[in-house]
């Protein structure tokens, strides 16, 4: 198992330097081809006065028009940054950024690509929102660390729940997972019982048919976001793996949940499948 490409997704503002070498580390351990994406758009212009709609539409087209000058930019600036270190191509597109990412994921086995404002959206014009990416992109998604440069992959934990996504997650990050100095498989539970003790022992022996030897934990705790932060922060945990949304995402949105939680955690590489 190997990816052979990864689609980096590079905002629109701020600098794509430290996202972009994590992507370019990547595509260098896995001899894979780089996809440089970005996207993004104007909203469209609000007037009730005819006379105004004129005016409304020119200011759209300017700044439809500066978004075009940034995507030059921006692939000016991944070309520099790439150099012929990989193999690689560049796509960008004047669209909703959810939107064209969603739909550019078929092209890659991994989607890589930052958040640096957590689970929040910020400008859904110029962002692409990293919950709705999870959801939408059918691949596994490497949300990287704030102001990260590389990938390290000393330690490696997965958060381990008997669901579909976190099956999915397992199986998704075995390539990174072989490249790790120690793989955790953490479990936490208010009343673990012997059925979640005979699950992790599951995903230690999946992972063990992968040549990936793993440890495992099992964690009680009525705070299963709080207390799986705290064993990551504890570890030290370079990667953390995990499917996303258990239950649904507007019930996560409104009352939390592990996957937002996951999220806001800037500081850390989070791998997520859904």
């Amino acid at each position: 198992m190997s990816y052979k490409s990864i689609l980096l997704n590079l905002g629109i503002d701020g600098s794509i330097e430290p996202l972009a070498r994590v992507g370019i580390d990547l595509a260098k351990r896995f001899d894979a081809k780089l996809i440089g994406f970005c996207a993004a758009d104007a909203p469209l212009p609000v007037t009730m006065a005819p006379e105004g709609a004129a005016i409304a539409a020119e200011l759209w087209d300017q700044s439809r028009t500066e978004i075009r000058q940034r995507l030059n930019d921006r692939h000016s600036k991944f070309d520099r940054l790439v150099a012929g270190t990989v193999r690689a191509e560049w796509r960008d597109t004047v669209e909703n950024p959810d939107h064209a990412l969603a739909r550019a994921s078929l092209l890659a086995d991994l989607v890589v690509t930052g958040a640096s404002l957590g689970a929040s959206t910020g400008d859904a014009y110029r962002m692409a929102d990293p919950g709705s990416l999870v959801l939408r992109a059918g691949r596994p998604v490497l949300v990287a660390a704030r102001g990260a440069a590389s990938l390290p992959l000393g330690r490696v934990v997965v958060a381990w729940k008997d669901t579909r996504e976190a099956r999915r997650a397992v199986a998704d990050a075995v390539p990174l997972m072989a490249m790790a100095n120690e793989v955790t498989v953490v479990a936490i539970d208010r009343n673990p019982g012997d059925w979640i003790g005979d699950g992790v022992k599951d995903v230690a022996s999946f992972l063990a048919g992968h040549g990936i030897k793993a440890g495992t934990e099992i964690l009680k705790s009525d705070e299963e976001g709080n207390r799986l932060i705290d064993f990551l922060a504890s570890v030290k945990a370079d990667l953390i793996v995990s499917g996303a949304y258990g239950h649904s995402r507007l019930r996560e949105w409104a009352f939390g949940g592990v996957t937002r939680s996951l999220l806001d955690e800037v500081w850390l590489n989070r791998l997520m499948s859904s």
